[in-house]
This record gives C-alpha cells, sequence and structure tokens, in this order.
C-alpha cells in the first residue's frame, strides 16, 4: 500500500492518466543493483530514488576524485576521499526516506556477481569498463534477469535494455574488446553533461522497464549524437 505521505510525494507522476497506482506500486516493490555510481550512475541514481523505486544497492569500490566533479553531481568537494558508494547512498537517502538504500563499497566481481545479481529484480549497468560489463551481461542471462545498458565515449552515447525476452549484450558485441582498442575518458576525454544524460535516460528506461511499459531501448540499442542531439534507434 501507499501511505498518504508516498501519495502526496509522488501525486505529480500518479496524475498521468497512464501512471497510475498500480504502477508505483510496482516500483516500491522492485529491488534494483546499481552498478558504478560515477558519471552514468550519478545521472541515473537520483531519478530512481525520486521516482519511488523501493529498494536500492549501489556497489562501487572507487573513491571520489576531484577531476570526478564536473560530471558526478551527487558529490561535493568535501567528499573527496570519500566512497562513492556510501555518499551516493546517503545523499539518495536524504532526497527520499521513504526508500531502501543501501552502498556497498564493492566492486562486482567473478566471486560475487551470481550472489549479488540473483536477490535484484534489474540490473543497472553504469560501469566504465568491459570486463565488468561482461560480467553483468552473463551473470544476467544465466540468472535470465534483465539489466540496462549504458555508455559513453567522448561526444556520443548509447543504451539498451537486455532482458530474457530478447538478445544479450553479447548478441550486440559478442567478443570483449581490449582495453587498446577503444580510449577511457581520460585520454578522449568527455563532457560532464554526456553521462548525465545517458544514465538519466537509463532511469527512464528502467522506470518503464519495472513499470511494465514497452520502449524502443527493449527491442533494440539507441545512441545518441551530443554534438546534433541526434537520438537513432538500431532493432536487433
Amino acid at each position: 500500500m501507499l501511505s498518504d505521505l508516498e501519495f502526496e510525494r509522488y501525486r505529480k507522476q500518479l496524475n498521468l492518466p497512464e501512471w497510475r497506482k498500480q504502477q508505483q506500486m510496482r516500483l516500491k516493490e522492485s529491488k534494483i543493483l546499481v552498478v558504478g555510481a560515477g558519471g552514468l550512475g550519478c545521472g541515473a541514481l537520483p531519478f530512481l530514488a525520486a521516482a519511488g523505486v523501493g529498494s536500492i544497492t549501489i556497489l562501487d569500490a572507487d573513491v571520489i576524485e576531484l577531476s570526478n566533479l564536473a560530471r558526478q553531481v551527487l558529490y561535493k568537494t568535501d567528499d573527496v576521499g570519500a566512497s562513492k558508494a556510501l555518499k551516493s547512498a546517503e545523499a539518495l537517502q536524504a532526497l527520499n526516506p521513504t526508500i531502501t538504500i543501501q552502498g556497498i563499497a564493492e566492486n562486482l566481481t567473478p566471486d560475487n556477481a551470481r550472489a549479488n545479481i540473483a536477490q535484484h529484480d534489474l540490473i543497472i549497468d553504469c560501469t566504465d569498463n568491459f570486463k565488468t560489463r561482461y560480467l553483468i551481461n552473463d551473470t544476467c542471462a544465466g540468472l535470465k534477469k534483465p539489466f540496462v545498458y549504458g555508455a559513453i565515449h567522448a561526444w556520443e552515447g548509447q543504451f539498451a535494455v537486455f532482458h530474457p525476452a530478447g538478445p544479450s549484450y553479447r548478441s550486440l558485441f559478442p567478443v570483449e574488446p581490449s582495453p587498446q582498442e577503444i580510449p577511457s575518458c581520460d585520454e578522449v576525454g568527455v563532457l560532464g553533461v554526456l553521462p548525465g544524460i545517458i544514465g538519466l535516460l537509463q532511469a527512464k528506461e528502467a522506470i518503464f522497464y519495472l513499470a511494465g511499459f514497452e520502449s524502443p531501448a527493449q527491442k533494440g540499442l539507441m545512441t545518441l549524437d551530443l554534438r546534433d542531439m541526434r537520438l537513432s534507434s538500431f532493432t536487433l
């Protein structure tokens, strides 16, 4: 059930004709795992918490660096040196005290991936490396768990929803590339708004999936070019 406080908190979205108590309850009863609390995570996490996703676990072993703050807007200058997972959980709990937030200062590894993913309804891939991304995909495929993928490179970003009824990330990219094939953000640079936008779109896709709404990203890959704001869809 939704409390009077929750009805007031979510009143604007509950006023949408297509979004009623049933959709809000689906969010409240959902448990999601967000892997990575960097640029993509900082774009996605506040809107997931604000929308009323009932349980959010954040997994990230990194600490906050000064160079993160141009794009990772959940953090403050005084947070430099602190755990991203713990600080992001603290910020989200302050944003929405009615939901459950857990920050875990660990990375997803082959040893803990199955245990972490199995207990959640949806995984959101906000990582910045291929090894973890393929680990998320393979574990989710084995457990028949859906996950929302997002990635950025220079001026471009992409996102998709991979779920048991459709293709997996390996269907799109069968072989894990070497680190030398695709330069990192440290090498090519990134404008801070790009991971924010892609992370926000990941949150939108997660909310749609949990609420039972269809989206083009559930059937293919979406790409965004920040320079001309061209959004393209590629059906898989």
